[in-house]
């Protein structure tokens, strides 16, 4: 069989499309966070994965034609995902005013940037498979839809804290008006109503950095945001608009970069707040290596 017979072609757009979709489904979940929401939010999601495969797919023959011109709708592509992007990014803003314990700025960027890169990766699913169908057959093209797929799947989600700190329970002591998880300091309580509610129902986590890198992470102001939705989203939080002395809080210790973590849940389990913190991922906004930098590694030069 010759490479670019029409029935070939066909063949291979309508499997590069069929690869495409898969992969948008395979990387599209509604979890704990509620979002995409469904159905509408599925819908959108969906819709725009099936623009992303058909045009990876039909970009193969439009080259094959030498019909270069035709590239240049990868680029539109391109921007209408940027423009998904920050649609996403003001959509979750303004559901982030309304909720109690908020995802930050940088958890929304980052959710944002996820949704933009999928359709990335649907495109390349899509042109990939299109190509080896093309260019080598039909089981060839569903061989290399079916690689590009184990590819899509290990890229659609990063580390978690566990790869760079390790968790672990700590009591919730209270002295006087402070309070504090483990050894670390985290608000003075003023109201002797509030802390009972925190000896009752207080919950602490104390993270505990691997290196330099782990340190910098933590102490990012999102990244410390994140776990705070994750753990009120979750296993709720015990406390209602207006008592700011109730809202979850992460604080570091100052001497070694360990981070508290103190919340009033609804459901009072020390353990799955541990294991919810472990598995909050890490947002790519939020990483630091300090370790990489050339002073750290030894190569610096010393200034005159």
């Amino acid at each position: 069989m010759e490479w670019g017979q029409p029935h070939q072609v066909l063949y291979g757009i309508l499997l590069g499309v069929a690869f495409g979709i898969i992969a948008r489904l395979l990387m599209l979940r509604t979890d704990y966070r509620q979002y995409p929401t469904y159905p509408h939010g599925r819908i959108i999601h969906i819709s725009l994965g099936v623009i992303a495969a058909a045009l990876g797919a039909v970009a193969v023959p439009a080259m094959y034609k030498k019909d270069y011109t035709a590239i240049t709708f990868l680029t539109l592509a391109a921007q209408q995902f940027r423009d998904v992007r920050k649609m996403e990014r003001e959509t979750l803003s303004k559901i982030d005013s309304m909720e109690l314990v908020p995802r930050g700025t940088t958890y929304i960027e980052g959710i944002a940037m996820v949704f933009e890169g999928r359709n990335y990766l649907v495109i390349f699913t899509a042109l990939m498979t299109s190509f080896a169908s093309t260019a080598l057959g039909l089981l060839w093209g569903i061989v290399a839809g079916c690689l590009t797929l184990i590819i899509v799947y290990i890229l659609k989600s990063g580390k978690t804290l566990s790869h760079i700190a390790e968790a672990a329970v700590a009591p919730v002591r209270i002295d006087g008006p402070d309070l504090f998880v483990g050894d670390i300091y985290m608000m003075n309580v003023g109201l002797a109503s509030n802390r009972e509610l925190v000896a009752e129902r207080g919950i602490g986590v104390i993270l505990t950095p691997y290196n330099a890198n782990g340190k910098a992470t933590l102490g990012n102001l999102g990244q410390r945001q994140a776990i705070l939705f994750d753990l009120s989203t979750i296993l709720g939080v015990y406390r209602d608009d207006g008592e700011p002395a109730l809202v979850p809080m992460a604080k570091l210790d100052m001497k070694d970069g360990r981070l508290g973590i103190f919340l009033l849940p609804q459901e009072l389990n020390a353990e799955k707040a541990r294991v919810v913190v472990q598995r909050v991922p890490i947002l790519e906004s939020a990483v630091r290596m300090p370790t990489e930098a050339s002073v750290n590694k030894g190569e610096g030069e010393p200034s005159g």
